[in-house]
């Protein structure tokens, strides 16, 4: 089935990728998104950590926040998600880009009330921060639950966009005597530091150097 007209970009179509195989681990590999909306006749983009379990996206936020009322009421929302992979020099400015990974995706939220649904939302996405973490911590208490609202976004109105490779030059600047090529970019995760009340704390399996994923 051809993509809906908003799902295909302007410009290097070709870039763009309508199946999960290609959406989803970029979804799981990036760890914040940003929500844009319109309020009150105002657009506002949020930044907020998520997690993806099967075809739906899940967010968390406090029941004091505006953002999330305003989520929950159902309202239409365009979520992105980029991966920055490498910048890409070339031999002209106006040349220069970026490989990247990104999706744009559009839904309407849904508040998730089922208690069982919620928890492992929640052990989902904390999992998903710090990997294998939420056993070892301290449980959640019914009150912080209760002070938690989780919202569900089905991913079904969504497109990646890759680009990968060198720099694409134009033929008469291919002979100049100007370096090109790509610099990667990448995230990493450093080895953890401990506050002042767990210097005398071994690290936990699950935060030794090596175990926690880029």
């Amino acid at each position: 089935m051809a993509p809906q007209p908003h799902l295909i970009p302007s410009r290097s179509a070709k870039r763009a990728h309508y199946d999960k195989e290609t959406i989803y681990p970029i979804l799981d590999e990036a760890l914040f998104c940003t929500i844009s909306y319109v309020f009150d006749n105002k657009p506002f983009s949020i930044p907020t950590a998520f997690v993806r379990y099967e075809n739906k996206l899940y967010i968390h936020g406090s029941v004091g926040s505006h953002f999330i009322w305003e989520l929950e009421k159902g309202v239409p929302v365009c979520i992105s998600v980029t991966l920055l992979d490498a910048l890409v020099v070339a031999k002209s400015a106006f040349s220069h880009s970026v490989n990247y990974r990104s999706v744009v995706l559009f839904s309407n939220g849904v508040k998730i009330d089922e208690a069982k649904l919620k928890a492992d939302v929640l052990e989902w996405l904390t999992n998903k921060i710090v990997p294998d973490s939420w056993d070892y911590l301290r449980p959640m208490k019914d009150n912080e639950v209760k002070k938690t609202t989780v919202i569900a976004f089905d991913i079904d109105e969504a497109s990646a966009k890759v680009r990968t490779g060198m720099p694409n030059d134009e033929e008469e600047d291919k002979p100049l005597p100007i370096w090109s090529g790509i610099i990667p970019i990448e995230t990493i995760r450093r080895d953890p530091q401990p506050d002042l009340l767990s210097q005398e704390i071994p690290l936990p399996k699950h935060l030794m150097p090596g175990k926690l994923i880029s």
